[in-house]
């Protein structure tokens, strides 16, 4: 899995100078008549928060990526920028990958590349990336036990521009192409392998004591978002822009890179990155005129050709992604109700999807029924998770509670038979149990608060209580961590960050970071040794069986709440606005942007 091509997302954005009172947060602007810049609207409380290429479990949202990889271009750009998901080579900065004919090794091969301040980028450095990830792996959000790193068994240098990784087995190619060596980002070792603020370099990331030292002083330096544009840190890049602001409350200024030699040139001069508390704030900019590139939600799809008579285009943005509600297995109140498979079964009949899509989502969203995504055809899904396995019934929900020991009282199913019969409420639930949950949801977005309430009144009629309290996504990501029963972090329940999907894929939709034992982002602490084994196959298989049978398990399992999938965002674009294609991983790519003459 990786952090750079698989992640978190929530969304809906805004702002604009003359709009302060309307709810933006710090911008300033007016529309990039000049042809010189761009007024780009990020999701709505959704602000960037994080510059080091190496995502964190806390920092660990799509804004981060796209702007990281916009600055230091990933080893290989794997994603949907060309119109369809493949390696785009000319934001990549290796130029081949030659696997051994057994599968075991794979060759690299860098461009002739530099960094901004002249010095080739060299296999140094991305053995500097190889050696921090290997030291402080349970660190890295990226990271699944038994995946990359682990799997990656040496990694030998054979000359500047050349390298080669050995795995500890056979792998699909195009799985670890797509999957874990697009999580490589090579780093400027000369510039960033120190301990502290001190110019002098030093080796030390060739230890693992080293590079633990040296993961510490990055990830202190990244906390300081205040001092990004002034730190020297950040100024040696490697991709088609820099730095020239980025404000603690979200706005972010880029300026091309005048010593880029990559193949992505910048089209436009300065890249405004806007922040925005509300989506309807940002709608509000757009009306202005003082955005070049935003959204509108669902809900506004009538109001196309007011947007259209003002010389934007509408056009969905659709995302390879699924939506969910991961519950807090360790949770110490709930965390034995939701351990129960029939609980879990009777939630999910509770949430009738198709209105949820049809009405709430106005149409742009997919049901989903399981952990690939529905909204493309693929030869990924299964045919359980397609059939959906728990269609919506609040009578059938009902009764599944009923016959596992629940009574409802005052309105709320409680558990009057404890124990762990087949008609008791089952292990660890204890007797006057009431089922109630509460979800700790992105704030910020109509749409998600109607969704929200539709599902609180969907479950009522089961008799389970669902409460609801609301956060910008940043900080329900962090109050929302793996967690064990004893610690306090651990009194959140159920969490939702998918405004606009929750968890967008590679091209191979791979379980191993969402579902797998102890993934980086298994939220909930889901575990399941059968499909552990089930996603582990699905990475070694050339063979689409053994993905279409994780599928199946993980649809029937529940191991979060299945929710209706949504385009990323339904975009409103500046006519003139052109030369890209919208990717469907999600990541934003400023360099591609162009202004017709």
């Amino acid at each position: 899995m990786s952090p750079a091509r698989t992640r978190l997302l929530a969304g809906a954005a805004l702002s604009a100078g003359t709009l302060l009172l309307a709810g933006c947060s710090g911008t300033s602007g007016t529309s990039s008549a000049s042809r010189d810049s761009i007024n780009y609207a990020l999701p709505a409380n959704f602000t960037p928060n994080w510059i080091l290429p190496i995502g964190t479990a806390a920092h660990l949202n799509t804004n981060n990526i796209s702007i990281a990889n916009t600055l230091w271009e990933p080893l290989v750009a794997y994603d949907g920028s060309t119109g369809r998901i493949a390696w785009n080579k000319a934001g990549s900065i290796a130029t081949a990958a030659d696997f051994a004919s057994d599968g075991k090794s794979v060759r690299i091969t860098l461009g002739e590349r530099h960094w901004s301040d002249g010095k080739p980028i060299t296999s140094r450095d991305v053995e500097f990336w190889f050696n921090l990830i290997k030291a402080n792996k349970a660190e890295w959000a990226g990271y699944n036990p038994g995946k990359a790193p682990d799997n990656w068994t040496s990694f030998k240098t054979d000359d500047a521009r050349h390298f080669t990784l050995t795995f500890d087995g056979a792998y699909n190619s195009q799985w670890m192409l797509a999957n874990e060596l697009s999580s490589v980002v090579p780093m400027p070792q000369h510039a960033w392998d120190r301990t502290g603020a001190s110019t002098q370099v030093s080796d030390t990331d060739r230890t693992a004591a080293g590079a633990k030292q040296v993961w510490a002083y990055l990830n202190n330096a990244a906390k300081n978002i205040a001092g990004y544009e002034k730190d020297d840190l950040w100024k040696t890049i490697s991709g088609p822009y820099a730095v020239r602001s980025f404000s603690t409350a979200g706005r972010v200024v880029l300026a091309a890179n005048k010593k880029y030699d990559g193949g992505e040139k910048p089209g436009i001069a300065v890249v405004n990155l806007l922040p925005f508390t509300t989506a309807d704030a940002e709608k509000n900019a757009l009306r202005s005129g003082t955005v070049d590139y935003g959204y509108i939600e669902a809900t506004d799809l009538d109001q196309k050709e007011r947007f259209t008579a003002q010389g934007y285009s509408v056009k969905p943005w659709s995302g390879w992604a699924i939506t969910y509600m991961p519950y807090n297995f360790n949770n110490p109140s709930m965390g034995a109700v939701f351990r129960q498979l029939y609980a879990r079964q009777a939630v999910q009949r509770s949430i009738d999807q198709s209105s949820l899509a049809k009405v709430i989502f106005n149409g742009t969203a997919v049901p989903g029924y399981g952990p690939v995504p529905q909204g493309q055809a693929s030869g990924f899904v299964s045919p359980a998770q397609r059939r959906n396995p728990y269609p919506f019934s609040t009578t059938a929900a009902r009764d599944l509670l009923t016959r596992h020991g629940w009574t409802e009282q005052g309105g709320v199913m409680t558990c009057t038979a404890p124990g762990t019969g087949a008609t008791q409420c089952g292990p660890g639930v204890a007797e006057g149990t009431e089922f109630a949950m509460r979800v700790l949801s992105q704030s910020g977005s109509t749409v998600t608060d109607n969704m929200m309430s539709a599902i609180q009144s969907s479950l009522a009629k089961t008799g389970i209580k669902f409460s609801i309290k609301t956060a910008p996504v940043n900080s329900v990501l962090s109050q929302t961590p793996q967690c064990t029963a004893g610690q306090s972090i651990c009194k959140w329940q159920l969490s939702f960050f998918g405004t606009a999907g929750s968890w967008y894929f590679p091209a191979f939709p791979t379980g191993d970071s969402l579902f797998q034992s102890k993934g980086g982002s298994n939220f909930g602490t889901y575990s399941n040794a059968a499909v552990d084994r089930l996603i582990s196959q699905s990475t070694t298989s050339n063979s689409n069986t053994a993905i279409r049978d994780y599928s199946a398990a993980v649809a029937q399992d529940l191991p979060v709440i299945w929710l209706p999938a949504p385009v990323y965002q339904i975009s409103v674009i500046r006519n003139g606005l052109g030369g890209f294609s919208q990717d469907s991983l999600a990541n934003f790519h400023p360099a591609q942007w162009k202004w017709s003459s």
